[in-house]
């Protein structure tokens, strides 16, 4: 569940530990490429949708691009890296 603050589009909690679990490495991993890109994938999913209620909103529209190239950059970095990359 995403929720609609002031500041923007947030992941709750409980779907952002349940990325981490899914896509950890091992118990203490919390930060890896691997989980950065799932979370990342999460956030473009749900302001996507966002988008396609709001047509108009130009400010997300620009934070999606935004989060879509970094996500790009980490998919690279794990190529280079020569290890699976997988989206949820």
């Amino acid at each position: 569940m995403i929720k609609n603050y002031d500041e923007g589009i947030v992941i709750t909690k409980e779907v952002k530990q349940e990325i981490i679990k899914k896509n950890a490495q091992s118990d203490n991993d919390t930060g890896s490429t691997a989980i950065q890109i799932a979370l990342l994938t999460k956030r473009i999913a749900e302001i996507s949708e966002h988008l396609k209620k709001f047509k108009k909103d130009n400010h997300s529209r620009k934070g999606l691009l935004k989060l879509v190239s970094q996500r790009k950059r980490l998919e690279k970095y794990m190529k280079r890296q020569k290890r699976v990359v997988t989206h949820l």
